[in-house]
């Protein structure tokens, strides 16, 4: 759910701008990207800090 949304808003390339993470870089895809972040953990509380701030900020433009 968490990347699903990610994806949705920002796209694999602003990602791998963002992050520098492989899985967002080379043939991107959602599995690949799930199946990379399961094993890694600092790149996923990276992905995951992220999210929450994406959100964060949604709600506060959201109430404007």
């Amino acid at each position: 759910m968490i990347l699903e949304y990610l994806i949705e808003k920002y796209w694999f390339a602003e990602l791998d701008e963002r992050f520098r993470i492989n899985c967002f870089a080379n043939n991107p895809s959602l599995e690949s990207s799930l199946k990379f972040l399961r094993k890694t953990e600092w790149a996923r509380n990276q992905i995951q800090g992220f999210y929450i701030k994406s959100k964060i900020e949604d709600k506060k433009k959201s109430k404007k």
